[in-house]
């Protein structure tokens, strides 16, 4: 088989904290009690990842921006019942990938899903020395990987994301798609066999 492709007026509150915990930690006990701006802080930390996620599964860069604030927000309104099992990255996808599965049921994303222009793709690899025959064979072999994902069930997909590109353990994906470490390696070898066969085929 063929491989593929490699603000606000802020209150500040004051917390005690803990001898050993991270400063994540601290800034999420902080944000629990109130304060705006260690929720900022928590923001700035994870919002470039949550964004490009959110804009790989929708492939439109609008549509994944307000999904993104809409994810940040629903935290920001549960963060008090965030009990802090799961790391907060984790509890952050897992937010982000409701919101982005309610927003392909509701809006005419598919539509949008065929291409995907080459600045829309992040962290994409830095080739200086490419020339333009190179560099549109990787946007080729890009596009073709954006429509393959999308042909994968929604549960394959999820997995394949969270782990391939998001870098999440198979144990934080359990967790993000609510499933033991057993299933989510049953559907990344599922997802990875269906991709394969439609690479293959797909001209």
């Amino acid at each position: 088989m063929t491989a593929l492709p490699a603000s606000l007026e802020l209150h500040i509150v004051e917390t005690e904290a803990a001898p050993h915990e991270s400063v994540e930690q601290q800034k999420v006990r902080a944000a629990q009690a109130g304060d705006m701006a260690a929720f900022e802080w928590i923001v700035q930390q994870h919002e470039e990842r949550l964004f490009g996620f959110c804009r790989r599964w929708l492939n439109c860069t609008e549509d994944a921006r307000e999904v993104c604030q809409d994810a940040f927000v629903q935290a920001w309104q549960a963060l008090p019942e965030f009990e802090g099992r799961a790391k907060l990255s984790t509890w952050l996808y897992q937010i982000a990938l409701n919101l982005c599965r309610d927003r392909s049921k509701t809006r005419a994303t598919r539509q949008r899903q065929s291409t995907i222009a080459l600045d829309n793709v992040q962290h994409s690899p830095e080739c200086p020395k490419q020339g333009p025959a190179a560099n549109a064979e990787w946007q080729s072999e890009m596009q073709k990987l954006e429509r393959g994902l999308t042909v994968l069930p929604e549960k394959l997909r999820a997995a394949l994301m969270l782990t391939t590109m998001e870098g999440l353990s198979h144990e934080e994906c359990a967790d993000v798609l609510n499933c033991s470490v057993r299933g989510v390696e049953g559907r990344l070898y599922r997802a990875r066999q269906m991709l394969m066969q439609w690479w293959d085929e797909e001209r």
